[in-house]
């Protein structure tokens, strides 16, 4: 019986140390994973940041079209409107008629 008993002991052992490094390994692959999941190139944190830019380029995209849109109107008005274009003139130009005088004042 004590043959039995120690052959008992020793592969009671032997399972111990299999449990034992099954859960290790996957204590350290679950690590791992964890790991790479919130650091790794594509991970998380990296997603977030990238979200964060897209929604940031999209609010600059929008500026952006918003101005095309008012440039192509104000070169709308440039190339139609004779009214608008003396405007431009006299205000941004100080240009006036040849029988006017500009009077310009500091503010």
């Amino acid at each position: 019986m004590t043959n039995q008993n120690l052959l008992r002991k020793q592969v009671a052992s032997e399972l111990k140390k299999r449990r034992l490094i099954f859960s290790t390994i996957l204590l350290l692959s679950l690590l791992y994973l964890g790991v790479n999941f919130l650091f790794g190139s594509v991970g998380f944190l990296r997603y977030l940041e990238l979200k964060n830019k897209k929604v940031q380029l999209e609010r600059e995209l929008t500026a952006i079209e918003t101005n095309n849109t008012q440039l192509r109107s104000e070169v709308q008005l440039l190339k139609e409107n004779p009214f608008y274009i003396e405007k431009h003139a006299r205000e941004d130009f100080g240009m006036a008629k040849p029988d006017e005088f500009v009077f310009r004042y500091d503010r």
